[in-house]
């Protein structure tokens, strides 16, 4: 749900070339406060190299981005201290336990230890992880560190949070609790969320807009209902999400 019109993050004509091939093909495209924002692509189609690019872990070759007002190229340490980023693999320190992590992660970030502790406390209990909190991580299961992922956010509070596949890899019933979990992380925390997922039936439950990428390029983008009309001439309550995709992805593949 969008919130209020106030773009978050914009790009003009976005592009990254690496050794020749275009793995970002001139993408232009805002997302606004307060919105779950999903970007839909194969493979390969430059999803990731995108989300990259608008933290500042990888330049673009053209093109213009933005992030909360922030150049990501030109002052990206400090986009990283206005953003959360999940990544595909979490990686943790397996020898610490959940409350050693999230200290260690509060440090960085430069948070004050009575603020930290507060929040540390509230996050575990939010994701799950309170009867857990003092177990290795290494003993942890990928639910396990899914869910503490997001506890980082959570201890963070970023305006903005990337998430690159969260549910992969995950159970049924983790895979429900992570919905959940995100879904209150919008609500509860008003976080910006921009979802990058394979998981379409997620992705339709969570996102009031998403950007269908394929071969580096944007071939669509907008509401269930904008897609399903531009590619079936009816709304979204005839079509699931995935038949839209397919639809794109058999057209432009």
């Amino acid at each position: 749900m969008v919130v209020e019109e106030k773009a978050i993050i914009e790009t003009e004509n976005l592009t990254k070339v690496y050794k020749g091939q275009v793995a970002v093909d001139h993408v232009t495209f805002k997302v606004f406060e307060g919105e779950v924002f999903g970007f839909l692509g194969p493979n390969g189609a430059g999803k990731t190299t995108l989300i990259l690019m608008l933290l500042g872990l990888t330049e673009p070759t053209e093109g213009m981005a933005r992030v909360l007002g922030v150049d990501p190229v030109r002052e990206a340490i400090k986009v990283k201290g206005l953003i959360g980023y999940m990544p595909e693999n979490m990686g943790f320190y397996n020898d610490l336990d959940a409350i050693q992590m999230l200290k260690f992660m509060a440090d960085l970030n430069g948070l004050p230890r009575h603020i930290a502790d507060e929040r540390i406390e509230k996050a575990l209990y939010t994701v799950g992880l309170e009867n857990e909190a003092k177990k290795k991580i290494g003993a942890y299961s990928r639910g396990m560190r899914q869910r503490l992922g997001l506890a980082e956010l959570i201890v963070k509070e970023p305006k903005v949070a990337f998430l690159d596949e969260p549910t992969l890899g995950l159970d049924p019933d983790a895979t429900n609790k992570m919905i959940e979990l995100i879904e209150n992380l919008s609500k509860e925390q008003r976080m910006t969320i921009i979802l990058c997922s394979h998981f379409l039936e997620m992705v339709q439950k969570l996102c009031s807009r998403m950007r269908i990428i394929i071969k580096g390029k944007m071939v669509a983008q907008g509401t269930m209902e904008t897609l399903a009309k531009e590619k079936f001439g009816v709304d979204s309550e005839e079509y699931t999400l995935e038949e839209i995709y397919m639809k794109y992805f058999q057209e432009e593949a």
